[in-house]
């Protein structure tokens, strides 16, 4: 895996359409290496709150950005048929001129997230749930891939399913999986480009969302060595989202460390919050650290 750094912002898309579309040309400007959107029905934390759907409001921001990545982190998969997401997907990529990633996730369970009731969508326990996000990244895969794609799965079923025109990442769009548990990291261990963790375990030590990572890190290693796969070729990211990523922005010498210590452990791949989402004040200082550390960052990261 290449030792090559990459650091992209997630927005949560509660603004209205010309300031998110402002704000993701700033973002780009700053030369960070991709921006991401959240796919829930609702911002379950805000319910009744301003909400974009995720994958409508994609294709129109890559409209208004001309280079930097875009992506879902991640697409909640009891949202939608696989099918259908695969031709969202298609159609985003094309519409972005190739820079898509596809981020995929199981989805926040009911007792956490609302939308079930909002939308009587069903809320799958929890083995369903993660049985199901093994036949869709399957599904979303084949048609990405193939032209037509008959699939016979316990959940999901497609006859001949047609798909043209393919992406135009050759041979599909990357695939980032989110994965915490064990059978989600061997699921990402045989399909994803990248593996996604989240660093927002609420009421959880730095130092112990470090470990934790550490640890699930080290299986994915060893689940890849189990199938046959070279582990350097998944690269290892990580979305930070805890009440200590506010602090991230403040002063140089803390997010260097911040990133020494997860380079130290694998990550390549850092996802950090637009800073709106804790106070504007911060602004200057995320600029700050997008145009001065971030740069010397990339280059001590480079393969020698």
């Amino acid at each position: 895996m290449s030792t090559e750094l990459r650091f992209g912002i997630a927005t949560l898309q509660n603004r209205s359409w010309e300031k998110e579309a402002e704000r993701w040309r700033y973002i780009e400007e700053l030369g960070f290496d991709s921006i991401w959107v959240a796919d829930h029905f609702v911002n379950y934390m805000f319910p009744q709150g301003p909400w974009m759907e995720a994958w409508t409001l994609l294709a129109g921001l890559a409209t208004v950005t001309k280079q930097i990545r875009i992506g879902t982190l991640v697409t909640s998969i009891p949202l939608r048929n696989p099918a259908v997401l695969a031709r969202q997907v298609l159609t985003v990529d094309h519409i972005s001129g190739g820079r898509l990633e596809l981020g995929l996730g199981a989805g926040v369970p009911g007792s956490i997230d609302p939308s079930y009731r909002m939308t009587g969508l069903e809320d799958w326990a929890p083995p369903e749930r993660v049985a199901r996000f093994r036949e869709v990244v399957e599904i979303v895969d084949k048609c990405l891939s193939d032209p037509v794609t008959t699939y016979d799965g316990r959940y999901y079923k497609l006859k001949e399913c047609a798909m043209a025109p393919p992406p135009i990442q050759k041979p599909r769009p990357p695939i980032t999986v989110a994965a915490m548990g064990k059978t989600m990291l061997k699921i990402a261990a045989k399909y994803a480009e990248t593996w996604n963790t989240y660093g927002g375990d609420w009421g959880i030590p730095p130092e112990q969302i470090l470990e934790g990572t550490r640890k699930r890190n080290q299986l994915l290693d060893k689940y890849c060595k189990r199938i046959g796969r070279d582990p350097e070729t998944l690269r290892r990211s990580l979305l930070y989202f805890t009440p200590f990523a506010e602090a991230l922005y403040e002063t140089e010498d803390i997010f260097e460390t911040f990133i020494q210590q997860y380079r130290d452990i694998g990550i390549t791949e850092f996802i950090l919050f637009y800073p709106e989402w804790y106070s504007e004040e911060q602004l200057p200082k995320f600029e700050h650290i997008a145009r001065k550390v971030i740069p010397k960052l990339r280059k001590q990261g480079h393969p020698s």
